[in-house]
């Protein structure tokens, strides 16, 4: 060792052309030594600037946008139903989903423009058709399928033209899953962390919310005897939407702790109580009317209040700037 590999105060230096090892490397030489301890540093927490959301949360009011997604999964299951049920000599179950197509689809459309603010923004929005875009196609669709149900339901009101109606009935129930399930891709499009991260399970989840909320309402009003499609149409969305949603939590991680916290915790366990409860009533309460619209009401609530809990989740995440920030990080490390 020369004289120019010491300090000044004696401790031996970094040797010209090399530069001194630091960090986690030095730590490891000098564990490997017996002398010194490995230097951690802690792991940085994140704060964004003023502590402000780096998203702008949603403005949408929730029971205009929160309904407007219900009332259309409500809508598209309903026409699938009534087309079962016409094409199946089942009048009885036909004619009160048609009707509650024609309601819900009316309802949700009034609740679309009522938060867009004036009707001409809503046909603005058919200036262009845009492939690419869920707003523009959602926009088309409602514009196509609305027509559609109102002719069915209006033909089973008046007793006439039931050609007309039967071919307006079978072409609604051919636009009702996309009504019933474009929403969540509408969701999922978005920025908002726990809505775009769910983007694989949304649609299924709101799939079977529809069939559930649809399958409800025919319990209720449909005579029990004609009712057997929809109890089946219960149990399959019961499982479906329970299923799918505990698989997109379990799979979006740290985005779905909004839906674990708060009010949106309160509605979705409802949601999940409700459902369940439902679906059960609906296959073992056989042609019992009591039981029967019981399992109507639990259903429809159970539907609603998932869609408000899927709502009220997504701005929750939204306001918190690490829902955004830390699955970003954590994308950059896995590539």
């Amino acid at each position: 060792m020369s004289e120019s590999d010491v300090t000044p105060d004696g401790v031996q230096g970094a040797r010209p052309g090399r530069q001194a090892p630091t960090g986690a490397r030095a730590g490891r030489r000098r564990g490997r030594r017996g002398r010194g301890e490995q230097p951690m540093v802690p792991e940085a927490e994140f704060s964004s600037y003023y502590g402000e959301p780096v998203l702008n949360k949603p403005t949408w009011q929730p029971l205009d946008i929160a309904g407007y997604l219900y009332l259309g999964g409500l809508a598209g299951a309903s026409s699938l139903l009534a087309a079962g049920g016409q094409a199946t000599g089942r009048p009885g179950l036909a004619a009160p989903a048609k009707l509650g197509a024609a309601g819900a689809v009316s309802l949700s459309l009034a609740a679309l423009v009522h938060d867009l603010g004036r009707p001409g923004r809503f046909l603005n929005m058919l200036r262009v058709f845009k492939v690419t875009s869920p707003m523009s196609v959602g926009s088309w669709l409602l514009a196509g399928y609305a027509p559609l149900t109102l002719t069915a339901a209006a033909t089973e009101v008046a007793g006439r033209y039931r050609l007309l109606g039967s071919a307006a009935t079978a072409a609604a129930a051919v636009l009702g899953p996309a009504v019933a399930t474009y929403t969540a891709v509408l969701l999922s499009d978005t920025a908002v962390p726990s809505w775009h991260e769910g983007y694989r399970e949304l649609p299924f989840v709101f799939a079977g919310s529809a069939a559930t909320a649809a399958s409800g309402l025919a319990l209720a009003a449909a005579p029990t005897a004609q009712a057997g499609p929809a109890r089946r149409l219960a149990v399959l969305g019961a499982a479906l939407e329970l299923g799918a949603f505990r698989a997109m939590k379990r799979r979006m991680g740290l985005t779905a702790e909004p839906f674990e916290a708060g009010r949106p915790h309160l509605l979705l366990r409802a949601a999940e109580v409700l459902t369940a409860g439902g679906a059960v009533l609906a296959l073992f309460g056989g042609r019992d009317r009591r039981l029967a619209l019981a399992a109507g009401a639990a259903l429809l609530t159970g539907s609603a209040a998932l869609r408000f809990g899927v709502f009220h989740a997504g701005v929750a995440s939204a306001e918190d700037p690490k829902y955004t920030v830390v699955p970003q990080r954590e994308r950059l490390l896995r590539e």
